[in-house]
């Protein structure tokens, strides 16, 4: 409670202070003891912010710890994974493409990749690269992304580009937004067919480099700069506890064009400002043009006003641009995106009419947490009632969690459910099963218990507990996944299995285990 009081005593007393909108400071103690307040609050071992106003930095510092497991702090040039705030990377990318008239935002993706096809032969021919980047394709939401996690997932980009044209649509092209990660890779091979480069390549030579963001990195971080990393952490039991399986910063990623980026608060600090002078450094360096600039903030696909955005923010319009997210927030326009890896969270927020940028990076998987940081800091620069945002998202977490329990009552949150009785002996179950695009599973015997196992995303594997009929639970061995799954074995009218369907287990299960769109078919016993 003591916790609650500080913050609520920080926030309130921001009201009668003149607008941050006016100045070119900010009380850094007081943003000390919010943060600080937050990383208690939701259990997040560590933090690193920015805040860049009126092309001055007012604040470029770390909090907390590296590791739950060590004493190493993080600072202004700790590595962090930031996640899908990436994709305006890869926006910028495809505008310097169009700056030097190697491609127009209506260029035909086919064209490029001639191999480039989805579910429509139709809608095939007409994707131009805008569609790529601004979540209209018609596929479902997260669409294929069990080909991306977790990491390594064993499929190659090609291959991703390949089984898109498994993938049936679940709405009509162009016609609404549905967040995907997929074709965020097919841009980043746009890149590098029309540059003769990685996408990697291409960031690092035309973005890090002329903006001397020397701590981040598209691909690998080199050996030498392997130090200073912000640990990735989930809650298991409650818990802090490093995520082992994403501790992979030396390695190069599938999916690096739609999240693979890592960097450092204080070299965002220098993406942000560039942003807000629309393509142009700090230094006068020009990385894009004016023009592209605009592009990229204007809207392309419209997307809903929930309550809460129109209760907590006066929200009256949404869409989403080229690679970042647009809305009015208490009268001004907001560009923004987020982004989230297990253990890594980021969200990056400018507000150009108040000439602010604000970067939120965490090292544990709490969105209350960054949400928590990123609208206390924002909101405090406008003229609007402050709110206690840390006992409004403590509240939402609990919501949820009770939703969770609610729906899950006879476990808790990692207690093994208890095995039930099934319609068919455990052995009518065993064999291989093939999805035409996540490639087979194996479901084999261990323990007088059926085993699941991807041959493909070799980290998804573990025990499936009998639950009632043909269904049973997998419940995975690495309990930082989050992706616990029902699996319903298919039975022909001869009580034979012939196939799988999935789904996830709870609401609680990352969206990004698309396991509705899994049909496999047993192909042996």
């Amino acid at each position: 409670m003591k916790n609650f009081l500080i913050v609520f005593i920080f926030i309130w007393s921001l009201i009668g202070q003149p607008l941050y909108a006016k100045t070119k400071t900010v009380n850094s103690d007081e943003i000390d003891t919010l943060v600080n307040d937050v990383l208690i609050a939701f259990k997040v071992p560590g933090a690193a912010v920015g805040i860049i106003k009126d092309g001055n930095v007012i604040l470029n510092k770390g909090y907390g710890r590296q590791d739950i497991n060590q004493t190493l702090a993080i600072n202004s040039k700790t590595l962090f994974k930031i996640a899908s705030t990436t994709k305006a990377f890869t926006a910028a990318a495809l505008a310097i493409l169009v700056d030097q008239k190697k491609i127009t935002w209506e260029s035909k993706v086919v064209d490029i990749i001639p191999n480039f096809a989805l579910y429509d032969e139709w809608v095939s021919k007409e994707f131009t690269i805008a569609d790529l980047l601004t979540h209209r394709s018609g596929l479902a939401r997260f669409a294929g992304d069990l080909m991306l996690w977790p990491e390594p997932a064993g499929f190659s980009r090609s291959e991703i580009i390949n089984n898109l044209k498994f993938l049936k649509p679940a709405s009509g092209f162009r016609s609404e937004y549905a967040y995907d990660n997929l074709l965020y890779i097919v841009a980043g091979e746009v890149v590098a067919s029309v540059t003769d480069m990685s996408w990697e390549q291409f960031i690092e030579k035309n973005i890090f480099v002329p903006l001397e963001m020397n701590r981040c990195f598209a691909g690998a971080v080199p050996a030498k700069d392997m130090k200073n990393i912000a640990q990735p952490h989930g809650l298991i039991n409650n818990k802090p506890t490093i995520i082992k399986r994403n501790q992979t910063y030396d390695k190069d990623s599938v999916m690096a064009a739609a999240g693979g980026i890592k960097c450092s608060v204080n070299d965002l600090l220098t993406w942000v400002e560039t942003q807000l002078n629309q393509g142009t450094s700090p230094e006068s360096v020009s990385i894009f043009s004016t023009t592209q600039s605009k592009k990229m903030w204007q809207p392309h696909t419209i997307l809903s006003v929930s309550n809460s955005d129109k209760k907590y923010d006066n929200t009256n319009f949404k869409a989403y641009g080229l690679g970042w997210r647009l809305a009015d927030m208490h009268g001004y326009k907001r560009v923004s995106h987020t982004g989230s890896l297990s253990g890594n969270l980021s969200h990056i927020m400018m507000i150009p009419e108040l000439d602010l940028g604000v970067i939120v990076l965490i090292n544990q998987n709490s969105t209350y947490a960054r949400s928590t940081i990123m609208n206390s800091i924002v909101q405090s620069f406008m003229d609007v009632e402050q709110k206690d945002w840390l006992t409004i998202q403590l509240a939402m977490q609990q919501k949820k969690q009770s939703r969770v329990l609610a729906q899950r009552s006879d476990v808790s949150f990692n207690t093994i459910p208890p095995r039930k009785d099934v319609a068919l002996p455990l052995t009518s179950y065993l064999g291989v099963y093939q999805d035409s695009w996540f490639g087979q599973v194996r479901i084999s015997l261990k323990n007088d218990q059926l085993y699941f196992e991807s041959l493909k995303s070799t980290r998804m594997h573990g025990q499936m507990i009998e639950n009632e009929g043909n269904e049973f639970i997998v419940w995975y061995s690495d309990r930082s996944l989050e992706a616990d799954a029902y699996a319903r074995f298919i039975v022909d009218k001869k009580h034979k299995v012939i196939g799988l369907k999935m789904d996830r287990y709870s609401d609680d299960v990352d969206a990004s285990f698309d396991y509705i769109d899994l049909n496999f078919i047993r192909i042996s016993e």
